[in-house]
């Protein structure tokens, strides 16, 4: 097993063992142990390098930072939110933060891992690498050419994030930004092919929208009150959110509200009352009603069939 991966300790609201309120382990970026405190990593992965001691590798566990492998070995198979995904040499695994993931246990990562904090990148360079963009597949094939280029950048990307002492933190810092954006950019591309069917570049309206059902999903189900709080139109608001994915804005919302309950409930202990609560539900039946009417499933028979 493998992964050249940082290790770090548990931060921000959760409990001793790094539970989020919805019991799910959520491991935060490690800045104090990447090269000069900035907010990215890139490293070999081998089978003698570990994930974290206390954070099995076959354990489900949330990150709240990307994620790319670039792999050298395989086959292998690696989780992400209840889709199991078989990988190989030259693959690329690409995990966002907050999806739910769990490594293979008996398989080596071997290659190339780049960790990147959230917020180390600007907003325009965010939209423009589509860092956010959950709908892309996790796993990606480039051909022969495409993967000689993302192995030539990381490893220009590697060289920069080694070299402290040609430039000044402020400069070295800089030029990191630029050379993972190079990265990015080629990733998104492929990214973007790898998709069934093409996708319109994303609005800043629609990355406005994203950005706040993310954060308020939990507690804020209503389409009107997003638009109000973004100062937008609900007509404005449905036009972008289906340019950028396809669907309405409740749709977009109701997604996300499903994906999270499926989290807790295929990954968590707690009663099916308390996922409902914890996903903006606070009568059982409701949320029952709720999950059955999007799945087709039961939140307990759903429970069952992923235990």
């Amino acid at each position: 097993m493998a992964g050249g991966f940082p290790q770090g300790g548990d931060g921000g609201a959760r409990t001793a063992d790094g539970r989020d309120g919805g019991g799910i382990r959520t491991l935060p970026f490690p800045v104090g142990r990447s090269v000069c405190g900035v907010g990215m990593q890139i490293a070999p992965m081998d089978p003698d390098r570990t994930w974290r001691a206390d954070a099995p590798l076959d354990r489900v566990h949330r990150i709240d930072f990307h994620v790319v492998m670039l792999l050298d070995g395989g086959p292998l198979r690696h989780m992400i939110d209840f889709t199991e995904y078989e990988a190989t040499a030259g693959d690329v695994l690409w995990i966002r933060p907050g999806q739910v993931h769990r490594f293979s246990r008996d398989a080596e990562y071997r290659g190339t891992v780049l960790t990147m904090q959230p917020g180390f990148l600007p907003r325009a360079t965010v939209e423009a690498t589509g860092l956010y963009r959950y709908d892309r597949p996790p796993l990606m094939r480039p051909g022969p050419a495409q993967l000689t280029a993302l192995r030539a950048a990381a490893e220009q990307l590697r060289r920069e994030y080694e070299d402290t002492v040609t430039l000044p933190l402020s400069l070295h810092t800089a030029v990191l930004r630029h050379a993972l954006t190079a990265f990015l950019l080629r990733l998104a591309h492929l990214a973007a092919g790898s998709e069934r069917a093409p996708r319109p570049p994303e609005d800043s309206a629609f990355t406005l929208f994203r950005e706040a059902v993310e954060r308020d999903f939990a507690t804020n189900h209503s389409v009107s009150a997003y638009a109000d709080a973004l100062g937008y139109s609900r007509r404005t608001l449905a036009r972008v959110v289906r340019a950028a994915t396809g669907r309405t804005p409740k749709a977009f919302i109701d997604r996300r509200v499903i994906l999270e309950a499926k989290r807790l409930l295929a990954h968590t202990d707690l009663p099916t009352a308390r996922v409902g609560a914890a996903v903006g539900f606070p009568d059982a039946a409701n949320f029952s009603k709720f999950f059955q009417q999007h799945t087709d499933t039961a939140p307990a028979a759903f429970r069952a069939e992923h235990r």
